[in-house]
Parts: C-alpha cells; sequence; structure tokens
C-alpha cells in the first residue's frame, strides 16, 4: 500500500474522523481485492464503533462479556463477506479458513462441485487435493481430482489412506467408491474388447463386462489378466459401502465376477468373511441387488455359524449386519446383533441401539442398554417408547 495512500487515510481520519478513514480503507481494500486485509478493516470497524481497543482487530480475547455476542455476531458476518468474495474470485482454498471457521462450509462444497477438473500437475492442483482430502473440505471430489490428474493407483492409495483416517464417510465415501467402480469398469472392459477383438475377427462390440467374459474361459489362461489386479481388488472391497439402488452396482458385481475367473494366483484373499475374496462378493453384491437373496445371506450366516474362533465373530457378524441393514431386513440383523454386537455402539459408527431404533425394537434397546450398564441408553429407550406410545 503506498504511502500517499496512507497519508490520504490520516488526513481523512483527521479532518472527517476515524469512522470516514476506516470507511475508505475498507473501499481501497474491497476495490484491491486484498480479501485477507478486508476481513482485519471490517473488524477494526466494529471495534471502533464499539470503543474497543484497536491493536488487534480480530482478537476475541479481550472483549467484555457483556460485548462479546454482538463483536461475535459481527465477525460471523465478516467472515462471510469475506469468504463468498473469494469464492466469487474462484480463490477456493482462501474461502475455506473463512466459511469453515463459521460452519458454512456447503458454499465451497458446492464451489467445488461446479470448478473443473484442472489437467495439469502444478501447486495449484496439489493444494487443491490438499483443501478437499485432507482438509475436508469436498473427500470425494479430491479423489475425483486425483483420478483426473494422477491416475487409479495413487488415487486407490489416497483412498485407503483416508478410509483409515476417517477422512471419507457417508455420502463422499460412496462418491468416491462410484467414480472409481465407473472408472476401473470401463477401462476394463476396453481392454477385454480389445483383447478379444485380436483373437476373433469381427467380434460385436458391447457394453457388458459379462457378455465379453462369458463363454471365453480362455481370456484368463496362463495367468493372463486384463487390468492391475490390486486395483481390481482395491476397487470391488471400497464398492461395499455403495447403498441398494446405487447405480454401479451391476458393474461391481461384474467387476467381481471377472475377478472370480483369475487365477489363484491373482485372487489375494481378503479379510473373513470374505477371505474367499471375489465368491464372497459376488453374493453381497447379489444380495443387495435382490438377487435370489436368502442364498446370498446363508453364505455370510453359514460363515459366521462355522468360525471357530469367539472374539473373530463379532468381526463377521458386524458385516452380516451391515449387509441385512442394507437390504432392510433391519429385524434380522437386530438378532444377529443380540448374539455378537450388543455391546458395540461407536458413536462415529456403528450402533447396535441405533440399529434397535431403527428396527423399532425398544425391547432390544432397553435390555441391550441395561446389559451394558448404560443408564443413558436405558433411560433413551424408555422416553422413546414412551413418547411413541
Amino acid at each position: 500500500m503506498s504511502d500517499t495512500f496512507l497519508t490520504q487515510l490520516e488526513t481523512t481520519c483527521k479532518s472527517d474522523g476515524p469512522a470516514a478513514a476506516i470507511d475508505s480503507l475498507i473501499g481501497h481494500l474491497r476495490e484491491q481485492k486484498n480479501y485477507d486485509r478486508l476481513f482485519d478493516a471490517l473488524l477494526l470497524k466494529k471495534r471502533n464503533e464499539m470503543g474497543m481497543p484497536l491493536a488487534m482487530p480480530t482478537a476475541l480475547d479481550d472483549l467484555p462479556e457483556d460485548r462479546r455476542r454482538e463483536f461475535e455476531d459481527y465477525y460471523v458476518e465478516a467472515a462471510r463477506e469475506v469468504g463468498e468474495l473469494f469464492l466469487a474470485d474462484d480463490n477456493v482454498p482462501r474461502a475455506w479458513p473463512y466459511l469453515r471457521t463459521i460452519g458454512e462450509t456447503d458454499k465451497v462444497r458446492h464451489k467445488l462441485d461446479e470448478m473443473p477438473l484442472p489437467n495439469d500437475i502444478d501447486d495449484s492442483t496439489e493444494e487443491l487435493i490438499q483443501l478437499c482430502l485432507h482438509q475436508g473440505a469436498h473427500p470425494a471430489k479430491g479423489l475425483e481430482i486425483m483420478l483426473h490428474t494422477h491416475g487409479t493407483c495413487n488415487t486407490i492409495t489416497a483412498f485407503d489412506q483416508a478410509l483409515q483416517a476417517q477422512l471419507l464417510q457417508g455420502e463422499d465415501q460412496q462418491q468416491a467408491a462410484a467414480m472409481l467402480v465407473n472408472e476401473l469398469y470401463d477401462d476394463l472392459k476396453r481392454t477385454v474388447q480389445q483383447d478379444v477383438e485380436q483373437r476373433i475377427a469381427m467380434a460385436p462390440p458391447t457394453d457388458s463386462l459379462r457378455e465379453l467374459i462369458a463363454g471365453r474361459d480362455w481370456l484368463f489362461e496362463n495367468g493372463n489378466y486384463h487390468i492391475d489386479v490390486s486395483h481390481l481388488n482395491s476397487t470391488v472391497r471400497f464398492a461395499r459401502c455403495l447403498e441398494r439402488g446405487a447405480a454401479e452396482l451391476p458393474k461391481v458385481l461384474q467387476l467381481a465376477e471377472y475377478g472370480a475367473k483369475l487365477s489363484d494366483q491373482l485372487q489375494y484373499p481378503g479379510e473373513p468373511p470374505f477371505d474367499d475374496f471375489y465368491p464372497a462378493h459376488i453374493h453381497f453384491f447379489k444380495a443387495i441387488l435382490g438377487e435370489n437373496v436368502d442364498e446370498h445371506i446363508a453364505y455370510f450366516q453359514a460363515k459366521l455359524d462355522q468360525e471357530p474362533d469367539e472374539q473373530d465373530k463379532p468381526y463377521l457378524a458386524y458385516e452380516l449386519v451391515t449387509l441385512l441393514t442394507k437390504i432392510d431386513r433391519l429385524d434380522d440383523a437386530v438378532e444377529v446383533g443380540k448374539k455378537h454386537l450388543r455391546s458395540l455402539n461407536d458413536p462415529n459408527g456403528f450402533s447396535f441401539l441405533k440399529l434397535c431404533q431403527q428396527a423399532g425394537q425398544t425391547d432390544a434397546w432397553r435390555e441391550a442398554a441395561r446389559d451394558n450398564d448404560d443408564a443413558v441408553g436405558f433411560l433413551a429407550a424408555v422416553v422413546h417408547e414412551t413418547s411413541a406410545g
């Protein structure tokens, strides 16, 4: 900021008063798009109006209790204004701290949804990925940017890391999984089609991977494969988060069917009950798709019943309950949960008490809370039952 302008501010302050000088500064900073300093100037204006100390305009710890609420309300308004100004200039990383502070993160998320995917890997792209994925502004968008710029391998690694760090949950997790399923399905279908065309002249194209591999076991002879098998394994595993009705479910079922045809050396085992990885996932996805549901539920029930280690049974039960919940067999899910998951109540994850509430089984909810010596859960069940009655 030039000395000339600073002199003008001083002159204005002496001739027209502090409020006029501050307004002049605010107008100048807004015109120059110096929005970070604009935020400070807006708070300086409010402090001056309130007769508060001016040395630290953004400070909150020197305010008298009876004036704190007034200043905090203005603080929110200033942060909103500055955050939205940054968004209007497509500067999402600078908008994020202001809007996150006041809990208006959806504005950033919507802006990110509107933005085109970058084509280059540069500092701005890395900053955007950091913002979306690691700072939590829009994890699914961050993975989409990674897939577009860094490729499948790096995206799958980032997906796994985000899951472990609990950065990906709910709709974000489902959106990212769906994106990977679509990407991998299209890539695999294309490479299988090319293989078929090389061996069968004038082979008709098809939009179905299942049709491409049907009756063509020679595609898998001698350990042949058409896509990175670790990517296939991870994508099928990630897709277990998809809910019934997701458009990608038929695709991920076909991915699992392809995987089941690979040589044994290329079929990596999973954790029980998905130790027989692709066949188990075929059962899982067919159940969600409504194909012979009882048969596929029985597969996982048998896995649970036959597990010799009692300490491992809760994990298998959790997967079965997850599947039963996805297909709205809540009463069955509660019955499995009663035996193995009564004490599992994670505020950020699975809760047996919440499952009981969803199923309308207040008795099971109340008894589980009693057994866990959970007075809060017990009373919540009683209140819920009384209110419902």
